[in-house]
């Protein structure tokens, strides 16, 4: 029997390996430009703002804000359709760089928070890929 294709990893080059085993071990990597100082997600060689080739990984801190979701509800590539409904979104990371990721550990169930923009998300890890999920409620 064929191996399944899956549509939702990666293929690391030698370039974004880096990028790619921090997230198998959890972390979050951005790139930051030595030049002028400001990060940049996805990783490039060179600074999309100044164009400086003076940039490094930098480990970022996890922490996002919702900028904009939809919930998808049919995917026919797999494992997508094993997931619907999910929610696929953009999220404006703590550092400043947009990402397009997926928010997890939200059902939509009632009782539940419902998904705004601007609300606080932090990074989590499955099968090596960053998604967010909702930060939890500050105690009372």
């Amino acid at each position: 029997m064929a191996a399944r294709v899956r549509h939702d990893l990666p293929e690391p080059d030698a370039f974004t390996r880096p990028y790619w085993d921090a997230a198998a071990r959890g972390h979050l990597l951005l790139r930051r430009c030595r030049a002028c100082r400001r990060a940049h997600h996805y990783p490039r060689e060179f600074c999309p703002y100044c164009w400086s080739e003076d940039v490094v990984w930098e480990t970022a801190s996890g922490r996002a804000a919702l900028y904009t979701w939809s919930v998808v509800h049919r995917n026919d590539l797999p494992p997508f359709g094993e997931r619907t409904p999910y929610v696929a979104a953009v999220v404006d990371l703590a550092e400043g760089p947009r990402m397009m990721t997926e928010i997890v550990e939200w059902t939509g169930a009632a009782g539940q928070a419902p998904l705004r923009a601007g609300m606080e998300l932090e990074a989590g890890f499955r099968d090596g890929m960053p998604v967010f999920r909702p930060c939890p409620p500050a105690p009372s």
